[in-house]
């Protein structure tokens, strides 16, 4: 019989504690706090995250029905709704911001060699933001539109593993393409983006800084045609030309060369037309790269249906960013523990065992090959499903 630790203790031993540390010391999260640390509230944030917890109250009453396991779960403190809402709207953000991207760090080097659609040696990104509707009455310090608030989820997911690179959160009215002004472009790296994007003074910054952009172009672009490429009509690919921008304003933002696109999807039979500083690669595979950003609209709705960000613990600014931060560090840490012990089963059936098994003991492996087995006989087909 097993007498190890509980399912959730296992977990957290895949958390960088000493960075943890560091993100406390640096925000001073430990001021004047003797009875509920930093790490009491992030190991109940992150239960809530995994049994699906509605509420405070709702986390209250499931850890103190548990009071004798919580010892082990490594929350020192007494588990109470006030003082975790204290906690979430009081206690720096940043901490938690901080923590999930050292987590970042560790999942991008153990999904680095992940394959994914197009065969091709740099990094590719895909930026995007989604939006999360908030109730203006009960958060006013983010309004929308007349009756409703909002926050802005930008995000910069690296397609290799869906691993979210970068993520800033903002007020719903905070424009797409101002968030390159937060981003260090990376040499040599590939950003596919929306027409949304479509900034010319901030796309020449990434040239400037050698990386590459891929953008879906708007319909009103003017522009002069230096010369056009061969292209392969039966790929799907119309035309690729050599452009220069001879817009008012786009001109003088971007007074480089542009590499146009036309593609028509053979399977849709939709038409696209894109923007490139790339003038390498074959036409297809700017199609092809462009038919990846489709992954970061698949981690949004992955995340809005399986993460607690929709319903918040709290209503200051605080405590939304606190919770979506700590909901990004549990993704963070399923993934990492899913190709750190080589689980085969999909996200979605990790985080619906671990929903029902946090408090059993019972190696991790055991768990997940029982639910790997489950899954072979019952596929959910309909599922949103990230890595595999």
């Amino acid at each position: 019989m097993y007498a190890g630790k509980i399912v959730f203790a296992q977990l957290v031993d895949h958390l960088p504690m000493h960075s943890f540390r560091r993100c406390v010391i640096r925000y001073r999260g430990a001021h004047k706090q003797k009875s509920f640390s930093c790490l009491d509230q992030y190991l109940c944030m992150a239960f809530a995250q995994l049994t699906y917890r509605e509420s405070l109250r709702d986390i209250e009453a499931c850890l103190r029905a548990q009071e004798s396991k919580l010892y082990h779960m490594g929350i020192r403190g007494r588990v109470s709704r006030s003082t975790l809402a204290d906690a979430n709207e009081r206690r720096d953000w940043r901490i938690h911001a901080d923590f999930a991207q050292a987590l970042i760090g560790i999942a991008r080097r153990l999904y680095v060699d992940d394959a994914f659609d197009v065969d091709l040696a740099s990094t590719v990104y895909a930026l995007d933001a989604t939006t999360i509707d908030l109730c203006l009455t009960l958060f006013p310090w983010t309004p929308f539109q007349r009756s409703k608030a909002a926050v802005k989820l930008h995000t910069l997911l690296d397609l290799r593993g869906s691993i979210p690179a970068f993520i800033h959160i903002t007020s719903a009215r905070w424009h797409d393409s101002w968030v390159f002004d937060e981003l260090t472009p990376e040499p040599g790296a590939f950003y596919v983006m929306d027409r949304g994007y479509i900034d010319f003074v901030r796309l020449h910054r990434l040239t400037q800084h050698a990386a590459f952009f891929v953008v879906r172009a708007r319909a009103n672009l003017r522009f002069r045609r230096l010369y056009s490429q061969p292209a392969d009509r039966q790929t799907g690919v119309i035309c690729d030309q050599t452009i220069v921008a001879t817009g008012q304003h786009s001109a003088t933002a971007y007074p480089d060369k542009l590499r146009r696109i036309k593609y028509r999807d053979p399977e849709t039979t939709n038409t696209f037309v894109f923007l490139t500083n790339n003038f390498t690669l074959s036409a297809l595979t700017i199609a092809r790269l462009y038919k990846c950003r489709w992954q970061v609209e698949l981690f949004f709705k992955w995340i809005k249906q399986h993460l607690r960000i929709k319903r918040f613990f709290g209503t200051s600014e605080n405590a939304v960013k606190t919770q979506v931060w700590i909901a990004v560090s549990v993704y963070l840490l399923v993934a990492i523990v899913k190709k750190r012990l080589d689980i085969k089963a999909s996200l979605y059936t990790i985080l619906q065992v671990l929903s029902v098994t946090v408090f059993e003991k019972t190696t991790l492996m055991q768990v997940f090959s029982e639910a790997e087995h489950t899954e072979e006989n019952h596929p959910t087909h309909n599922q949103l499903n990230l890595f595999g």
